[in-house]
């Protein structure tokens, strides 16, 4: 028997175990090849790990901070997780976050009432609308003219980050910030609630909501259904009578209304104030989450969580060892490319294909 070739077949659906597998050797693989990288900047890459691994989760202070982090990914990660259901590529929740914060720290400054609860709902409101307007032009354009919805979002988030920039670096720079970009401190009764002695904030009540309401919608609910079928065949939805248009712009509105709240609750929970970069590129650490979830809300939370602990490991690198922030952001880089590169085998298996040897070649 000879070998002639390889194949490559399209999976009919892939086994429960290769769901699991996939994902955690892309996280694996990523690791050592981050190793490798860390090994070339001359650091070891069992301490830079080890380090990593205590500064995040090593004592209680590690663990709150690491929950710091995760809060905003989550919420992201819920965002876009759910326009990739659908097969709509969302790589803007970066600019949706600084939208929402944009759109907080306006209601702060112009419509500012004494009272906690009165605020929260206007804040959240605001950060809501932001966000998924933004979001939904490009969901229009992407429905109504195929204009595609990765250029779009990338683009806008650009537009965002400036926009932001603008206000605090000019008409809303706090006058006592010594020449800092940011604004005025937002009083209390802007604040969300901290847990105490903990930085940990509102915003975690907030995911475990979205991600318990999400996981509900996609189980039990028709509109969780229609999501999932429009994302596979589009052409079939519509056949069936589900409205291409008026789901597309609204999965895209929720899923930037999502990222818009994340950026209320990061300035209104942890800063206290919008600021300059205030974001620590969670928008587009929460396409790695919502990926390495394999698009499972819950699952949201606990990857979230895990990323959390990489962005506070990365910063203790920096302080410990001297290394640059952007040694993360190559590791977070490497667990994308690993866990988007081991899609191709969760779809597709690669079969030898091998032929019978004439009877007169054998011995």
């Amino acid at each position: 028997m000879t070998i002639k070739g390889l194949t490559v077949q399209k999976r009919k659906d892939a086994p429960a175990w290769l769901e699991v597998f996939i994902p955690v050797a892309g996280f694996i693989l990523a690791l050592l090849t981050g190793a490798i990288f860390l090994a070339f900047l001359g650091v070891s890459p069992f301490e830079a790990y080890r380090e990593m691994l205590i500064s995040s989760l090593g004592d209680s202070y590690g663990i709150s901070e690491t929950i710091v982090k995760a809060i905003p990914l989550a919420m992201a990660g819920l965002g876009v997780m759910l326009s990739f259901k659908m097969l709509i590529w969302n790589i803007g929740a970066e600019g949706q976050i600084f939208i929402g914060s944009l759109a907080t720290a306006a209601v702060v400054r112009y419509f500012y009432v004494d009272n906690s609860m009165i605020m929260f709902v206007l804040m959240f409101l605001a950060a809501a609308m932001a966000g998924g307007a933004w979001a939904s032009v490009a969901g229009y354009l992407r429905a109504r003219w195929r204009v595609n919805e990765i250029i779009t979002t990338l683009m806008m988030n650009y537009v965002a980050i400036h926009l932001v920039d603008y206000f605090v670096y000019g008409p809303w720079r706090d006058p006592g910030s010594l020449g800092f970009p940011m604004t005025a401190p937002f009083p209390d009764a802007a604040r969300l609630f901290q847990f105490s002695g903990t930085r940990v904030h509102l915003g975690i009540v907030i995911a475990v909501i979205l991600s318990l309401l999400f996981y509900w919608i996609f189980k039990y609910t028709r509109w969780g259904y229609e999501i999932r079928v429009i994302g596979e065949n589009p052409k079939a939805a519509d056949f069936a009578g589900m409205n291409y248009l008026k789901n597309v712009v609204l999965v895209m509105f929720l899923s930037g209304a999502i990222a818009g709240i994340a950026g209320m609750t990061e300035i209104a929970g942890l800063q206290g104030r919008l600021q300059h970069g205030f974001s620590a590129g969670y928008g587009y650490t929460a396409i790695i989450v919502a990926w390495l979830a394999r698009l499972h809300p819950i699952a949201v939370l606990l990857v979230s969580f895990l990323m959390g602990a990489l962005l506070v490991g990365g910063d203790a690198l920096q302080i410990v060892m001297r290394l640059p922030l952007s040694t993360t952001l190559v590791i977070q880089g490497l667990i994308l490319f690993f866990v988007l590169g081991g899609e191709f085998f969760r779809r597709y298996t690669i079969k030898i294909i091998t032929e019978k040897e004439p009877e007169k070649w054998r011995s």
